[in-house]
């Protein structure tokens, strides 16, 4: 099976450079349509379903293969062997920017930037002290995640319906609520079930020193997911990066705030080549 057609892969615009747009969990590569065109003329942009999710061909989603977030790293970077030309920029939501983070440490060479939209390393709090010998904030106790992932397994319709709406926020955005809930109820069952528990249950902070590439941040101010405590964390511990801070509430600010997260990459980008 070709890679392009394993992730339906869209290739489009010109430039030197390559930026690659990676979508979170639940979501699907339309949702960077309010983003991904204003590069078009500067970059060759790439965007892509995950495997499982969206259009991408669901025969080839292997529980074992995608048991870790390393799976999809392993497929991102077949799709910038296969597509990319030049520099590399990659632009990951949610989990995609871990999954991101991941291709940037298994090969570095390959990439000038990677942006994190609404990141975290970790979304279980641990009190008990991390590695580095502080506390460690990331929105949810581990039993709020089990029982988060027990009706996920119960009614997996019934979830997405009532989550949906309060990860996208935006509640002057109806439309865009609505949307994410759609979304997610188009997901295979089974696939998401699996996919979110490969993602809530991950800890990539060991992994955060290891990685060398610049990165640019960009924490929502209210975010139910990835609170300002989990985009603090990853300041201070991943390397070469920068912290940007958009005014919105939820999860999704390529959507319900493209305009300044555009700018806050644009600046960034022009930073980055001085």
């Amino acid at each position: 099976m070709s890679v392009q057609v394993r992730n339906s892969v869209h290739v489009s615009g010109s430039g030197a450079a390559t930026m690659v747009f990676s979508h979170g969990f639940g979501c699907d590569q339309t949702m960077w349509r309010f983003m991904a065109p204003a590069y078009r003329e500067r970059f060759r942009v790439i965007t892509y379903d995950l495997t499982g999710s969206g259009r991408s061909d669901l025969s080839a989603y292997d529980p074992e293969r995608y048991g870790t977030l390393h799976g999809y790293a392993d497929d991102l970077l077949e799709i910038v062997d296969a597509f990319a030309t030049g520099p590399v920029i990659l632009v990951g939501h949610s989990v995609s920017s871990m999954i991101g983070m991941l291709a940037t440490i298994k090969a570095p060479e390959r990439f000038a930037a990677q942006v994190m939209v609404a990141p975290s390393a970790c979304y279980i709090n641990d009190r008990r002290n991390d590695r580095a010998g502080e506390d460690y904030i990331g929105g949810f106790e581990r039993e709020d995640i089990e029982e988060l992932l027990e009706t996920m397994d119960a009614n997996y319709l019934g979830w997405s319906s009532s989550l949906a709406p309060a990860i996208m926020g935006a509640p002057e955005r109806p439309d865009l609520r609505e949307e994410l809930t759609e979304s997610f109820c188009r997901n295979d069952p089974t696939i998401a079930r699996h996919f979110a528990r490969v993602t809530f249950l991950s800890d990539h902070r060991p992994d955060l020193p290891l990685s060398t590439t610049p990165a640019l941040i960009l924490q929502c101010s209210d975010d139910l997911i990835a609170p300002m405590s989990a985009g603090d964390y990853l300041h201070r511990h991943l390397p070469r990066s920068v912290l940007h801070v958009i005014d919105n509430i939820g999860h999704c600010p390529h959507m319900s705030a493209p305009t300044a997260s555009t700018r806050a990459i644009d600046a960034f980008l022009a930073e980055l080549r001085h």
